[in-house]
This record gives structure tokens, C-alpha cells and sequence, in this order.
């Protein structure tokens, strides 16, 4: 159980992501990537004719199989592989943390930032609400997500998916080391 519970290291986890990439095009040339999912849901279930959800989403229904076992793992690992012990952080880190009035490390996400009560202050619109919108905005403006785009389409040498993983990783960059700590500040 404690090989479950605890975080694996990168040498075990890498190679089981990269792993996907040749078994998915093995077991059918299907493509990783978690953004598409959200289309096929809605073109499952919206009856309208949007042009952008008329398609045979039938033949990717993989992928939302795919979502739901990602869904299912998550919940029992966070129902039962949780570890009891608060987050171990850098001191560092902790200290910055603290200026911005984050003092609370006992989850992987600081709860002062990510409740509903934080949800109705600025700084919590901003990260939950806005954050939010910009992730699926630039999902989609990129033509997928980091999973698609960092994994599949670089092992595959597609040029696009090059431009986005690096437009991911400079604006990963700016935020946290720019915006993220005037964000905090409010």
C-alpha cells in the first residue's frame, strides 16, 4: 500500500506516460490527449446542430472511457491512498507562501486559496474562475491540451505541438514567476 500511496518517482512514472504514446497507436492509432474528451461529451449529449459537434464522436467514445478511468483513480486515490501527514515543502517555499498570507500547507492544495469562501474574494475568482477560463481558452486556441500537445504530438515530431509546448512552458514561466505573485497579494 505504501508503494501506492506514495509519490513515484520520475524514472517509474515517465516511462509509464511515454509508454502510452506507442500502445495507443499500436491498439488502434488513437491519439493521447484529454482536452477532446470534453468535445465528445457535448457532442453526445447536445441535440443542437453546432457544426463544431456534429461529428461521429462514436468513434472516439475510447477516450471517454479513458477520462472515466482517469476520474475513478483519482477518487479512490484520494479517498484511499491519501497520506495522513501535512505536505512537505521547502523552507523556502513555505516562507513565500507565508507572505502572501498562505500559512496552511496540510493538503496539495492550500486550502486559504481554493475554497468556496476564497472563491467569493478576488484573488479567488481570479485563480479558480479566470484560471479556469484561460486553460480551456488556450486549450482550445492551441488545438489541445499540454497531454496532446507535450506528449503525443512531440513524440510523434509535430511541429505545432513543438510551438504550443513551448508557448506552455514561457507562459508556465511568466505566471508563476510574474502574475501568480501579484495575484497573491490581493
Amino acid at each position: 500500500m505504501n508503494a501506492l500511496s506514495a509519490p513515484w518517482p520520475w524514472y517509474v512514472a515517465g516511462p509509464l506516460i511515454g509508454l502510452t504514446v506507442p500502445l495507443l497507436l499500436l491498439l488502434g492509432n488513437r491519439h493521447f490527449g484529454i482536452s477532446s474528451s470534453l468535445r465528445h461529451i457535448c457532442a453526445a449529449c447536445l441535440p443542437a446542430k453546432i457544426p463544431f459537434f456534429s461529428y461521429n464522436w462514436k468513434k472516439e467514445s475510447w477516450n471517454l472511457f479513458f477520462v472515466a478511468g482517469i476520474l475513478l483513480g483519482g477518487t479512490i486515490a484520494a479517498f484511499h491512498l491519501t497520506d495522513p501527514l501535512p505536505v512537505v515543502i521547502h523552507p523556502q517555499l513555505a516562507a513565500e507562501l507565508q507572505g502572501y498570507g498562505v500559512t496552511d500547507h496540510h493538503a496539495l492544495l492550500p486550502v486559504q486559496l481554493f475554497n468556496w469562501q476564497a472563491l467569493l474574494t478576488i484573488r479567488g475568482f481570479i485563480l479558480m474562475v479566470v484560471g479556469g477560463f484561460l486553460v480551456g481558452f488556450g486549450t482550445r486556441y492551441a488545438g489541445g491540451c499540454t497531454s496532446g500537445h507535450a506528449i503525443m504530438g512531440l513524440s510523434n515530431l509535430q511541429w505545432p505541438s513543438l510551438v504550443a509546448t513551448c508557448c506552455f512552458m514561457a507562459g508556465g514561466f511568466i505566471m508563476a514567476n510574474l502574475i501568480l505573485p501579484f495575484i497573491l497579494h490581493l
